[in-house]
C-alpha cells in the first residue's frame, strides 16, 4: 500500500487553523463571559491550566466556574443510566432515550451566574452550554479512539461517574450511554460554537472559527472526504497491514483491523498552514448530514451515516470467532439501534489455504448444534467446526454475503474489505477457538442470543447459490466496464465495480457513494465541485450525494478496480 495516507487533510486555505494557547489567550481577553464545553474524555484540568499561564501572561484575571459542580451526585447517575447498561450482560446494553441536561440538577446549574466584577468568567466543563450563558462558546472535540486510549490508562471517568473503571465497562457506558447524549449536545450547540478546538495533543492544542469549520463541513459535504483510519491489534490479528502499510509503527504483534470508515470511530482532518485539525466525523452529518446521504437514505437513518468499512486482516494469523449479527427488527428492539450489521466480504488477498466459513452444512440440527456449543463453553473442549460449518475457499476479489443470522467467520490468512451497514459491536459470538483475552481468561461468547438469531435453512447448496456474489456486466465504455457485484435480498445495499483504463464518469444519483481501490496503485477522483482527490491502492472515500457527479480517473498506467457501495 506505497501511497497510503494514514492523516488525510482536507484543505481550508491559509490562516484558518492556529496553534497555540496564546492565540487562544489573546481571543478571550476581549470578552467578559466564555463558556468551554466538550466532549466526554477531555481534561478540562490540563486545557484550563494551559490557557489560565496565557490569560496570566496578557494580564487578565479570569475567574473560572466548574460546571460539573452542578452535576447530580454520581450514584443517581449511576442508578439513571443502570436501565440501559444490560445489566451484568459484559458487552451490550440499550441506547439511552436521556440527555445531557439529565444529568444536571436543573436548579443548581442555573445559579452559576457570571460575576459582573470579574474580568473575565470562564464556565467549562462537559455541558457547559446548558448553563445559558451569553459569551464566547469554544467546544472541546475528541475521536472515540483517543478517549478509548485514555480510559484504558484509566486517566479519565464515563459522564458523572466517580472513577474509572474496567475499559470494557466503561466502553459499554459509553457506547449506550455516554456518547448518545453528548452527540445529541453537540449536534444541538454545533450551530452556535465560536471555536472548534482539538483536544487530542493537550499542550499543543490547535483552533479554528466556528465559521470557518462550518464553511469546511459544507465543502465536504457537497464534494468528497476521506475520513482517518486507526488501527488495532487483537488475538487474531495478523501481518498483511504492518507489512504493507509502511508508515505504521511495526512496535506491535499484528494489527487485526483497520477503522477505514465507521461513523462512532473515525475523525476528518482539516489543515492549514501545515497544522491540522481534527473534529469526530459524526460533526460532518450533525451538519450537514442530507447533503452527505442524500434524500431518501437521511428521512431513513437521519444522523447514522449507513455505510461501513473495515480492515479484517488475519495474514499469518487466526481464525476469527464463529459468529453472526442480529436482524433488523431484535436490534432495534433489544439494544435501540436503528441499523444492524448486514456484512458482506470482499477478499482484497488471500493465501492459496485460506477459507471463509459461511453457513450450516447440509442436514445440520439447531439443537444438536446449540448442545455442541453449550458443551464446547461448559468443558473448554474444542468444537468440531468442519461438522457443522460450511466453509468455502476464497480467492482475490471474491464477495461473500453475509445477511443478519448468517454464522460466519473468516479463516486464516485472508485480507477482507468487510462491507457493512453502520453498527460493529454487534457480534454474536459463539465460538472463539478457545482463544483467551488479554487477562488470560475465556473471550465472552453469546450462545443464546446467536440461536435467537441464526437462519438454520442457509445450508449446503443454498449457501453456495444465495450467499457467493457472482459478477454481472452491467455496462461498459471505451476503456471501461461496470459490474454489479449483487448482494443479498436481506442487504439495504448494492455494491459495483468498475474496472477503468483511463476514466469514467460517475452519478450520484442523490446517494452517496463509497468508493475504495481494490486494484491498481492509484486513481484520481475529480469532483463536480472542482474538487480533486487522491486515492491509493486499499483507501477508501466517500463522495456526498449532493456532488452529483464525478470522475475516476486511472493513474497506475494499468487498469484499476474501484468499488462503489450505495443505498437500495
Amino acid at each position: 500500500m506505497n501511497g497510503y495516507d494514514l492523516y488525510p487533510v482536507h484543505d481550508l486555505g491559509s490562516g484558518k487553523i492556529m496553534a497555540d494557547y496564546h492565540s487562544l489567550a489573546l481571543e478571550i481577553s476581549q470578552q467578559k463571559s466564555v463558556i468551554i464545553d466538550g466532549y466526554q474524555g477531555v481534561r478540562f484540568g490540563v486545557f484550563n491550566n494551559e490557557l489560565s499561564k496565557e490569560l496570566t501572561r496578557l494580564g487578565v484575571k479570569a475567574l473560572w466556574w466548574d460546571c460539573t459542580a452542578a452535576m447530580k451526585g454520581a450514584s443517581e447517575i449511576d442508578e439513571m443510566v443502570s436501565p440501559f447498561l444490560g445489566g451484568d450482560d459484559p458487552i451490550f446494553g440499550y441506547r439511552t432515550s436521556l440527555d445531557l441536561a439529565d444529568f444536571f440538577d436543573a436548579g443548581a446549574l442555573k445559579k452559576i451566574q457570571p460575576d459582573k466584577a470579574a474580568q473575565v468568567n470562564i464556565i467549562y466543563g462537559t455541558g457547559a452550554a446548558l448553563a445559558g450563558w451569553q459569551g464566547l462558546l469554544l467546544y472541546i472535540d475528541i475521536p472515540k479512539n483517543e478517549i478509548q486510549f485514555r480510559s484504558r490508562a484509566g486517566s479519565i471517568t464515563n459522564l458523572g461517574a466517580e472513577c474509572s473503571t474496567a475499559p470494557g465497562v466503561m466502553y459499554k457506558r459509553f457506547y449506550f450511554v455516554d456518547w448518545v447524549v453528548l452527540s445529541r449536545h453537540k449536534k444541538e450547540i454545533l450551530p452556535k460554537v465560536d471555536v472548534m478546538v482539538d483536544g487530542q495533543r493537550e499542550v499543543d492544542i490547535t483552533w479554528m472559527w466556528g465559521d470557518d469549520l462550518r464553511h469546511g463541513l459544507k465543502c465536504l459535504s457537497e464534494n468528497a472526504f476521506r475520513v482517518r483510519p486507526w488501527f488495532e491489534p487483537g488475538i487474531w490479528g495478523g501481518q498483511w497491514i504492518k507489512n504493507h502499510i509502511h508508515e505504521l509503527p511495526k512496535d506491535v504483534s499484528n494489527y487485526a483491523w483497520s477503522f477505514e470508515l465507521i461513523v462512532p470511530e473515525n475523525g476528518i482532518i482539516f489543515g492549514s498552514d501545515e497544522m491540522m485539525l481534527e473534529v469526530t466525523f459524526d460533526t460532518l452529518m450533525f451538519f450537514a448530514g442530507e447533503k452527505v446521504v442524500g434524500d431518501d437514505c437521511y428521512e431513513a437513518y437521519k444522523d447514522e451515516f449507513p455505510i461501513r468499512m473495515d480492515y479484517l486482516d488475519n495474514f499469518d494469523g487466526g481464525n476469527l470467532s464463529i459468529q453472526c449479527h442480529p436482524h433488523k427488527e431484535y436490534i432495534r428492539e433489544n439494544f435501540g439501534e436503528v441499523l444492524t450489521q448486514e456484512e458482506t466480504y470482499y477478499m482484497l488477498d488471500c493465501k492459496d489455504d485460506a477459507v471463509v466459513y459461511l453457513g450450516f452444512n447440509e442436514g445440520v440440527d439447531h439443537r444438536e448444534f446449540e448442545a455442541a456449543l453449550q458443551d464446547s463453553f461448559d468443558n473448554e473442549t474444542p468444537l468440531d467446526v468442519d461438522k457443522y460449518i460450511n466453509h468455502i475457499k476464497t480467492k482475490k476479489h471474491d464477495l461473500f454475503l453475509i445477511p443478519p443470522g448468517t454464522v460466519h467467520s473468516s479463516g486464516r490468512n485472508n485480507m477482507v474489505l468487510e462491507i457493512s451497514t453502520t453498527p460493529y459491536i454487534f457480534t454474536f459470538k459463539m465460538y472463539d477457538w478457545l482463544a483467551r483475552d488479554a487477562n488470560g481468561d475465556p473471550r465472552p461468547l453469546n450462545i443464546k442470543r446467536a440461536m435467537d438469531n441464526l437462519v438454520f435453512d442457509r445450508q449446503g447448496k443454498k449457501v453456495e447459490e444465495e450467499l457467493v456474489s457472482r459478477p454481472e456486466a452491467v455496462s461498459k465504455g471505451h476503456d471501461w466496464t461496470l459490474e454489479s457485484l449483487p448482494t443479498h435480498e436481506k442487504h439495504s445495499y448494492l455494491i459495483q465495480r468498475y474496472t477503468v483504463g483511463s476514466s469514467v464518469e460517475v452519478k450520484t444519483n442523490g446517494m452517496v457513494n463509497v468508493l475504495n481501490l481494490v486494484e491498481g496503485e492509484s486513481a484520481m477522483i475529480h469532483t463536480l465541485g472542482g474538487k480533486v482527490y487522491r486515492l491509493s491502492y486499499g483507501e477508501t472515500i466517500v463522495v456526498s450525494a449532493a456532488a452529483q457527479s464525478y470522475k475516476i480517473v486511472n493513474t497506475s498506467g494499468r487498469p484499476i478496480m474501484m468499488v462503489k457501495v450505495y443505498m437500495k
